[in-house]
This record gives C-alpha cells, sequence and structure tokens, in this order.
C-alpha cells in the first residue's frame, strides 16, 4: 500500500496497464463496480497460513455529484452504520473520537448456508492528503461469534474457540473527489479457519463469492447514503419555495 502512494498509484485501478486503466474509470463512471481479489506473496511465494485462510479483496466505486466532504460524514457516522449498511450491519455504536482517530462497535450479520453473526470491536484511523483525499484504516481488536442471535438467550461464544467465520478483520478505505464526484475504494483482509477438506467442494464458491457480495453490497449501500445526504443538502429552487 506504502509503495503505491509513493508511485501516485492512490487507487487499484491505477495499477493497471493504461488501456485498462481507462476501461475501468469509464465502466465506474457507468455505475459498475470494479472488484477483484489480491493476494501477497513473500519473496514471490505464497505465505503460509496454517490453520487458516485470508480473504483478500478490494472494490472501487464513483459517485457523480459527490463531494469529499460528504462522502467523509457517511463513512464516519457509524452510529448509523446499523442503518447506512443494513442487513449487513445489525448494530453499530461509536465508542470514543478524538481527533482522526475512532473506536467503534459493529455487529455483522451474513446468511448463506449458514446464518453468521459476530460482534466486533475496531480502532479506525483517517490520514487526510491534502483537501480532496482521505485513507482510513480499521483494525479489529476484538471478534466474537454470537450464537442463537435474536432470541433470548443470545450469547457470545468464546473469543478464538468457536466456528471461526471470522477472527480477524482488516478495512482500508480511500476516498477521492475528481471527475465531478467521487471515488471510493474499500480493501478488505479477513482471517478465518480452514475449510475442512470433507467440505471445502461445497464452500469454496462461497469463500469466493461472498467477499465480491460483500464489497458490493457496501460500495452500494455507502454511495446511496452519499447521495441521499447530496440531496439533503441541495438547495430548493426558488420557484419551488413556498412562502406564507
Amino acid at each position: 500500500m506504502s509503495n503505491d502512494l509513493s508511485h501516485g498509484r492512490f487507487l487499484v485501478i491505477d495499477n493497471l496497464p493504461a488501456s485498462s486503466r481507462q476501461q475501468a474509470y469509464s465502466l465506474l463512471k457507468q455505475g459498475q463496480f470494479y472488484i477483484e481479489p489480491l493476494s501477497t506473496k513473500d519473496d514471490g511465494k505464497t505465505i503460509p497460513v496454517p490453520g487458516g485462510l485470508i480473504h483478500h479483496w478490494v472494490g472501487v466505486a464513483f459517485i457523480p455529484g459527490a463531494t469529499f466532504s460528504q462522502t467523509l460524514a457517511v463513512l464516519q457516522d457509524y452510529d448509523h452504520h446499523k442503518i447506512t449498511y443494513r442487513p449487513a450491519v445489525r448494530d453499530s455504536k461509536l465508542l470514543a473520537h478524538r481527533g482522526n482517530d475512532f473506536k467503534v462497535y459493529l455487529q455483522f450479520y451474513r446468511k448463506s448456508l449458514v446464518t453468521v453473526v459476530v460482534n466486533g470491536n475496531f480502532d479506525i484511523q483517517y490520514t487526510l492528503i491534502g483537501t480532496m483525499r482521505a485513507m482510513s484504516k480499521s483494525y479489529s481488536t476484538r471478534i466474537a461469534e454470537v450464537e442463537d442471535a435474536g432470541k433470548p438467550n443470545e450469547h457470545e461464544l468464546p473469543v478464538g474457540n468457536d466456528h471461526g467465520y471470522v477472527w480477524r478483520l482488516y478495512s482500508y478505505w480511500r476516498i477521492e473527489q475528481n471527475d465531478g464526484g467521487v471515488y471510493i475504494q474499500v480493501e478488505s483482509i479477513g482471517l478465518s479457519r480452514t475449510i475442512p477438506w470433507e467440505i471445502a467442494w461445497l464452500v469454496n464458491p462461497l469463500v469466493r463469492s461472498v467477499p465480491r457480495s460483500v464489497l458490493s453490497g457496501f460500495l452500494e449501500d455507502t454511495r446511496r447514503a452519499v447521495e441521499g445526504k447530496a440531496e439533503r443538502r441541495s438547495p430548493v429552487p426558488l420557484e419551488n419555495r413556498h412562502t406564507s
């Protein structure tokens, strides 16, 4: 990530060859998303993760007519993430805030072959780059799987002693106002338990598709929320104003 920034590559699509990069930007402006899996290697070799799986994905979207401040306001409104990102986020709360540093509680919900609910605490730090760019990094400090969610006996399983659907979750957002709108990028890196070989044939397709759909959902929800904020702040045309 630092290497990309030092070479002026703010968004992941800036790494693409010129023709592919132009096409990607064109598709973004048409309302489509750019989503791809990523892989980090050590000296060209796969990094072993005994007993675990790394899920590394990135997604980019464009919000026409949006501003930098509107987008930042949506992302930092953590008390309302349970509304902005529902049903993926069932609950959210800002725990502490000082300057560009936030401590946040989020409860995530996902239903596929099984229903997964996890409580997470996150430390989030924003970095402003000039007046039209910003980055944030979100690190999970506690992840606990919830058993019997929504029932009277709802409770957390012991941290680290659960089904292993999510053990760690890091997220990196990038925001850039340009081309008459705002580009948003979210990069997600998660750690889960290795899939048993007996059911790998069934679960592997979900492992590849679920992160894509989750990122797509977060990008779409963010775009919708920013567009809604822009509409609410737009001045009412003079001829439509009512006077008493």
